[in-house]
């Protein structure tokens, strides 16, 4: 395993409305590398939003193979986020990717990874990366006291998160389904 890390990924599916943001940084050990990556995608004619946390080839192999169960699954979110985790937990090859991913359209909101999870949160919000906790203990109370609306709740939690977390920064990108 390297010490690559590409970071913060916080996502809310509230009314029939997902909305998921990333930040920028990829970091090489205490470096940073990069303060404007791109870890989250349209995919499936734009009717799903993806993002990653984790090594960047990695996730766009996911990605990719995500693309394929959707296709098999006529859009199905949560049977292709099984399909994914089945494959990926199984397969030799996939089965050493390193990254997390969440996933949504306006079903719902889910978190794949590597070791078979496929997690659908209770309140719709998830979050993963190094900066995970402190995004979605923002989201949580931005969530739950206040009338903001799903992008605003997602974007203050990054922002946070992004003061507190060296992995983090505040290069956000947004996408709303």
């Amino acid at each position: 395993m390297n010490n690559m890390h590409s970071t913060t990924i916080i996502g809310l599916h509230s009314k029939g409305k997902t909305a998921l943001c990333g930040d920028g940084q990829v970091s090489l050990g205490d470096t940073v590398v990069k303060a404007k990556a791109l870890k989250i995608r349209r995919i499936f004619n734009d009717k799903v939003i993806i993002g990653f946390a984790g090594a960047t080839a990695d996730a766009f192999t996911l990605f990719e193979k995500f693309e394929e169960k959707l296709k098999s699954n006529k859009g199905n979110l949560k049977k292709a986020a099984v399909d994914l985790a089945k494959e990926w937990r199984q397969d030799k090859y996939l089965r050493r990717l390193e990254a997390m991913l969440i996933a949504g359209d306006k079903t719902g909101i889910l978190m794949i990874s590597g070791v078979g999870d496929v997690m659908e949160p209770d309140d719709g919000l998830i979050a993963i990366g190094s900066g995970a906790n402190y995004a979605l203990s923002a989201a949580r109370a931005l969530l739950r006291n206040t009338k903001l609306s799903e992008e605003k709740i997602v974007m203050e939690a990054m922002q946070i998160a992004s003061e507190i977390c060296v992995y983090t920064n505040d290069q956000f990108t947004l996408e709303v389904l």
